[in-house]
């Protein structure tokens, strides 16, 4: 009988390196966690269930994900369209704008809602140009659109504009030379090619979404029923001293959210390799 050892890995230190991960991820990610799961079952079960079943609660988590998934699904078009333009066009100042596309990622959140509020209040230039032709964006459901696809595109375009860069041009001109048109060459050999990766940027752009909560609060105008978020309905249990709901509805939204994105992520691996064996 032959013993099998395991075999030993090229980077040294392995098992040192992974015990330290696993307890960073313990200390930093697990244990607050666990934490906020214990704070909440001080409601017990039916009392947890009767805070997150709640009118306002149950339309706050509804404002909340259909406004993160819509804003990730026109960050997608956006994303790539500028992706696209940022590795295959040639215009003046390219360098500029390509930095400008980070931009989100510096910005503090409450910079970005005053900003965005500031351009799309009814009394602003552009606000009032909206509202002649009925569209209003600021304290309605859409200015937290408007918000969550200003703090999420960059997610999609950093996660499109590297595999678009390693995509061959020859793969294209095959297709034309063999007769695809410009949308066939685009929708059957572009496109899945780069559906790994545009998946990969809807799912940081729809997390990030989720959890946002400066740049939203500002221009949504907070209304229960009609604009409220959950992230501000935790602030304002906190705010009331309620903090067993306000950890139950933290709770809620976190399991909510990680079933989205283990969705999404499954989503993703099954047409990776539907992709990979075609």
């Amino acid at each position: 009988m032959k013993l099998k050892f395991r075999e030993k890995s090229v980077l040294p230190g392995f098992g040192l390196s992974f015990g330290f991960t696993v307890f960073y991820l313990s200390l930093l990610v697990l244990v607050p966690l666990c934490a906020l799961v214990l704070r909440s079952s001080a409601l017990g079960v039916a009392g947890f269930a009767e805070t997150i079943l709640h009118p306002r609660v149950v339309a706050s988590f509804k404002v909340t994900f259909l406004s993160a998934f819509k804003a990730a699904l026109i960050n997608v078009v956006l994303g790539v369209t500028v992706a696209w333009f940022l590795v295959r066009g040639r215009f003046p100042l390219k360098r500029l704008v390509d930095a400008l596309v980070d931009l989100p990622f510096a910005l503090p959140t409450a910079v970005s809602g005053i900003a965005l509020t500031a351009l799309f209040a009814p009394n602003s230039a552009l606000g009032a140009a909206l509202g002649k032709v009925g569209v209003k964006v600021a304290f309605t459901s859409t200015g937290i659109m408007v918000a969550m696809i200003f703090i999420g595109l960059p997610f999609v375009i950093r996660s499109v504009q590297p595999a678009l860069a390693d995509l061959s041009k020859e793969l294209e001109e095959a297709a034309l030379s063999l007769g695809a048109s410009r949308f066939q060459t685009w929708w059957r050999v572009v496109l899945p090619l780069l559906a790994p990766a545009i998946l990969s940027g809807f799912t940081l752009a729809f997390s990030r979404a989720l959890g946002e909560y400066g740049s939203v609060v500002f221009i949504a105008g907070n209304m229960p029923m009609k604009t409220e978020i959950a992230s501000l309905l935790i602030i304002t249990k906190l705010e009331q001293f309620d903090y067993a709901g306000a950890t139950a509805i933290a709770v809620a939204l976190l399991s909510l959210s990680l079933l989205s994105i283990l969705l999404v992520n499954v989503f993703q691996s099954w047409t990776a390799r539907n992709l990979g064996g075609a």
